[in-house]
């Protein structure tokens, strides 16, 4: 079976720029280790995945029909414009997109949704024709997994691929489950908040009582614990607006088709692409 790799792009970036121990500059005295980061995960991740087909997804300057949603989501995010450029991940995307060329990797900046909406999209449209690894540290991406769907949290040798039994294992919830589990929890790193008197082991015994979080509020009298069932009925609408900003579809368009992914690791190192792009 063909096996497509979709890589949250600024996702990984953002672990690599900021992950470095300090900043590394080339013989010119450009600024690289976001570029020197990214590069060295991917390829690792191409050698421990052997994709058929890759595509990299980047979050771009565009509106956020989510903030529609809720004013406040993601609004807990750093105001980059408040600093200087070189401090920056975006700082090294220019170089980053030329790695990816020369590797002859597919990529795209997104201008109308989220990242997180088309690779949902690639998943949810490819799931039944080829394997699907999602490469994220966004938990989010946790509610599209199943049988041909896994996500790699890539902490180089500490990398995890989550599967179904990952989630089981760690959220004693089913995959499919998630966005409904996430909705009663909240969500910190992008704003939303949960439900009151709702952590994460009251989460999961709602979800495994009563299945989707409407039917938990549908039912919520039926909740034995009188704190929980006040804390669900009085939310309610809110815990509805948080899975409409959590639950993930496959309403996006896609920038390319399977057929024009398909890519072949050349055993190409580091190094030798830096070199490539005129880095070293």
């Amino acid at each position: 079976m063909n096996r497509l790799l979709v890589v949250d792009g600024m996702n990984l970036l953002f672990q690599m720029f900021y992950g470095m121990p300090a900043r590394i500059v080339n013989a010119d005295g450009k600024a690289i280790q976001g570029t020197l980061g990214f590069v060295g995960a991917l390829l690792k991740i191409l050698r421990a995945i052997s994709p058929t087909h890759v595509a990299v997804i980047f979050d771009g300057e565009c509106e956020n029909e989510r903030c529609d949603i809720d004013e406040n989501y993601k609004a807990n995010r750093p105001d980059y414009s408040k600093m200087a450029e070189e401090e920056l991940p975006f700082s090294q995307l220019p170089d980053v997109y030329a790695a990816l060329d020369l590797l002859g990797i597919r990529h795209f900046e997104t201008t109308v949704c989220e990242t997180d909406d088309i690779i949902a999209s690639y998943a949810l449209r490819y799931r039944e024709e080829c394997e699907i690894v999602i490469s994220s540290q966004d938990s989010d991406f946790f509610q599209l997994i199943d049988k041909n769907v896994s996500v790699l949290r890539y902490r180089g040798d500490a990398s995890v691929v989550c599967t179904p039994d990952y989630i089981r294992e760690k959220l004693c919830i089913e995959p499919a489950l998630y966005a409904d589990y996430k909705s009663l929890t909240g969500d910190n790193s992008d704003n939303i908040k949960g439900a009151e008197k709702v952590g994460p082991k009251t989460a999961a015994a709602l979800v495994n009582e009563f299945g989707t979080l409407e039917n938990i509020i549908a039912h919520a009298q039926e909740i034995k614990k009188p704190s929980v069932r006040e804390s669900i009925l009085r939310d309610s609408e809110r815990l509805l607006k948080n899975y409409s900003l959590i639950g993930l579809s496959d309403s996006a368009t896609l920038p390319f088709e399977l057929c024009e992914l398909e890519y072949s690791y050349s055993g190409i190192s580091t190094t030798e692409v830096l070199r490539g792009i005129g880095l070293k």
